[in-house]
């Protein structure tokens, strides 16, 4: 594992080569390959966003976001404003079954309640949200109900991961509870088990995942 100023190096490059990330105003501190971002962003989606790339760096094992947010008026954008864009941005995504959606707005922060068939679809509306430059925070209170029958579900986790390389399947234990999967065992690297949790999200009749998966 490379030492920790290298990894340092490696996650600020990263961060730097995403274009909807301001580098150049975030700090970042590596110690025995758990990253800590700091410094200063415009908008709850940048502040997320740095924690994704961050996380995608090999032999990062954690990330911690200490990233505080500079908004950019000096007032609150009025919630009925908030709620309007929401409601438009929402609408206009053809993963959202909006009529299944309900969400509230206080004091700038949205709370999102409702059931969706597919686990993307609770990301689509997460990322929707998180987009807004508005909104100052995000509780996705969405539940997963999967239209298929369980019974079909550990296999089908299975079979999505023996597709996707380089990733070795053979090293992923999956079982399922029910509709939640559970993964185990380990890869070869953060990269890796960050693919096969979201291969795993992604496929029908999965609400839920838990990942135990190391990197050694």
């Amino acid at each position: 594992m490379p030492e920790d100023h290298k990894l340092q190096l490696t996650v600020l490059e990263h961060l730097d080569c995403d274009p909807s990330i301001h580098s150049s105003h975030i700090g970042v501190a590596v110690r025995d390959g758990i990253v800590v971002l700091s410094g200063h962003v415009t908008s709850l989606g940048e502040k997320r966003a740095a924690a994704t790339a961050a996380g995608l760096v090999r032999h990062v094992k954690a990330v911690v976001n200490q990233i505080e947010i500079d908004w950019p008026d000096a007032t609150h954008t009025p919630d009925e404003i908030i709620a309007e864009r929401m409601h438009a941005r929402l609408s206009t995504n053809r993963c959202v079954p909006i009529e299944r959606v309900h969400t509230v707005v206080e004091n700038g922060e949205v709370t999102v309640r409702g059931e969706v068939d597919f686990h993307y679809q609770r990301e689509a509306i997460d990322s929707d949200l998180h987009s807004l430059h508005d909104v100052r925070g995000v509780h996705n209170e969405i539940r997963v109900k999967p239209p298929v029958k369980v019974a079909t579900v550990r296999k089908r986790v299975q079979d999505a991961l023996a597709r996707i390389a380089p990733l070795d399947a053979a090293q992923v234990v999956v079982r399922a509870k029910g509709s939640c999967i559970e993964l185990s065992g380990s890869v070869n690297s953060w990269h890796e088990k960050s693919v096969a949790e979201s291969v795993a999200r992604g496929v029908p009749g999965v609400s839920q995942v838990d990942s135990h998966i190391i990197v050694p």
